[in-house]
């Protein structure tokens, strides 16, 4: 991550001749300076056409004008290609929402991250269907959330969650191990923004205890999975995967606490990616340029 202000252009497009010439062109036109540049051209599967990914870091005080004309300069170029495209500005913070119910290792090491500022964004609240951790989140001077969750109220707390998220302005929604299955239609108003964390066992070990399912069939690996919410659950674009090898020495016991160090892991590192734009999706398929 580079000290002085950049923007962070990435997109993807058909795979054709001179992309990069006619992008790296456009940003030379106005002398901008490009800091750092990341390409990937994915040859498709034999179903869909090739497809070219980008990402660039400009910096910011070599172009004479601000990302709101940067983006109409550029729209021209980017309808020719058929690029499907964002840019942002390192210096505006991204809002993270965090949700999070009765498993606490995935918020404890975001709020220490933040506090560190090892993730420089703002968290303007927490959202949880228990108010177990409202002390420990309102400590750190971050409003709390007490969201409870039933069978019979689900689509009036569904609707207090993205009243919240709207009135907060959040651009991310991270699932800390928020244990509730959000609605089709709540997934759809956001693609791209909310991010949650899973053990790798899925679908091979789903539902209650999927560590005491693991341990009876004798697995030799741990894992955890960061990926987009969709409506397909656990089932959006991965961000982020990784593993751990255990053995026949290993308890149950053991094999949780190695699975909560490696969701932390896998999420913290998830999550940076989208927030420095690391992350390209197209027809559910990510490239993570890292």
């Amino acid at each position: 991550m580079h000290s002085q202000r950049f923007y962070t252009l990435s997109g993807s497009c058909p795979d054709q001749i001179g992309i990069i010439a006619r992008v790296a062109g456009f940003i030379a036109q106005h002398r901008g300076w490009i800091l750092e540049s990341s390409y990937h051209a994915d040859d498709g599967n034999g179903e869909q056409d090739g497809r070219y990914f980008m990402r660039m870091e400009v910096k910011a005080e070599s172009l004479p004008f601000h990302l709101a004309e940067f983006r109409e300069r550029f729209r021209p170029l980017a309808d020719e290609l058929s690029m499907d495209w964002k840019i942002s500005d390192s210096a505006v913070k991204r809002r993270v929402v965090i949700m999070v119910s009765k498993q606490e290792h995935c918020l404890y090491d975001l709020l220490s991250r933040w506090q560190a500022k090892e993730l420089d964004i703002e968290i303007p609240c927490v959202i949880s269907n228990h108010d177990t951790f409202k002390a420990l989140v309102e400590w750190h001077g971050i409003p709390f959330h007490h969201v409870p969750v039933d069978p019979d109220n689900k689509a009036a707390a569904h609707a207090e969650i993205r009243r919240i998220y709207e009135e907060v302005k959040g651009d991310t929604m991270v699932l800390a191990r928020y244990m509730q299955i959000l609605p089709a239609d709540l997934c759809d108003s956001y693609p791209g923004q909310m991010i949650n964390i899973h053990h790798s066992f899925l679908p091979s070990f789903v539902g209650a205890r999927p560590y005491h399912q693991a341990f009876r069939r004798g697995v030799k690996l741990i894992g955890a999975t960061c990926h987009y919410v969709t409506r397909e659950l656990d089932q959006g674009p991965i961000i982020e995967q990784d593993v751990i090898r255990i053995d026949h020495s290993d308890s149950i016991e053991d094999m949780v606490r190695y699975g909560k160090d490696i969701e932390k892991a896998v999420l913290a590192r998830g999550l940076r990616y989208h927030l420095e734009d690391r992350v390209l999706v197209h027809a559910n398929k990510t490239v993570i340029f890292r």
